[in-house]
């Protein structure tokens, strides 16, 4: 059998802990087949980022339909998009495909650095809309309006609670015509935590890729997140990157 085809819409970190690094390293320890449509090249490392590029959209479109027209995608992950431009035709590209995508709405680096604008964000309507899952964050969450922003959209979204306070993480799916479903685990006290949005997204991405129901997707995606937190080689004076290479494939 094939590994699944996974393309990342994203950023690049140039210290490799977040962005399309850490789905590139996420989708291939979970067997899938790594693609990117780079957006922005960011300078940053563990303490913050010090400089953006945004890609002009002509470019990630063509990444895309590069990707697309010759190898084939079989779900889609998006990360921080860098421009409301980007946004829309990024929008307009995945509008055309049947495949499922997962969306992480990210406006802030782990560090703090902000990643996204008011434009930006207001952009992202039509991809939360189009979007199997959409992962936000505590302050992303608040951003977009809450639990009743998300609701009056209509929308699936994963609710995380790594930045909410308290020993237990709980995350939160909530999909239209369902009941709420929350998984509770015990804090991982670390400071190591960079691109664990980055990777939850990627694992749920390729989980959905290679025909896993969502709720399957998530769990498994959850569980490959603890394993590389407990596995942090320790790099950086800030926030350090994950472990995902020593986490063994659970595909």
């Amino acid at each position: 059998m094939k590994p699944p085809r996974i393309l990342a819409i994203a950023g690049s970190d140039s210290s490799g802990g977040a962005g399309v690094q850490a789905d590139i390293k996420t989708v291939t320890m979970l067997g899938g087949f790594a693609m990117t449509a780079i957006t922005a090249v960011t300078a940053q490392n563990t303490l913050g980022v010090t400089m953006v590029e945004a890609l002009s959209p002509a470019m990630v479109a063509a990444q895309i339909d590069a990707c697309v027209s010759d190898i084939g995608v079989d779900a889609v992950k998006i990360g921080m998009l860098g421009s409301p431009e980007i946004a829309a035709v990024v929008a307009e590209r995945l509008e055309a495909l049947n495949v499922p995508v997962v969306f992480d709405p990210v406006m802030i680096a782990t560090s703090g650095s902000v990643l996204a604008d008011a434009a930006t964000i207001a952009g992202f309507e039509r991809l939360m809309r189009l979007a199997a899952l959409t992962t936000p964050n505590v302050p992303e969450l608040a951003a977009l309006g809450g639990a009743e922003g998300m609701a009056a959209r209509g929308v699936a979204y994963l609710a995380k609670g790594g930045d909410a306070e308290g020993p237990d993480v709980e995350d939160v799916l909530v999909r239209p015509g369902h009941e709420p479903l929350v998984w509770t685990a015990p804090r991982i006290v670390t400071r190591h935590t960079h691109g664990t949005g980055c990777t939850l997204s990627s694992a749920i991405a390729c989980g959905l890729g290679a025909g896993l129901d969502l709720v399957t997707a998530i769990e498994r995606g959850r569980a490959f997140v603890r394993a590389a937190l407990l596995a942090a080689p320790g790099y950086g004076a800030g926030s350090g990157p994950l472990g995902h290479q020593a986490v063994q494939s659970s595909s």
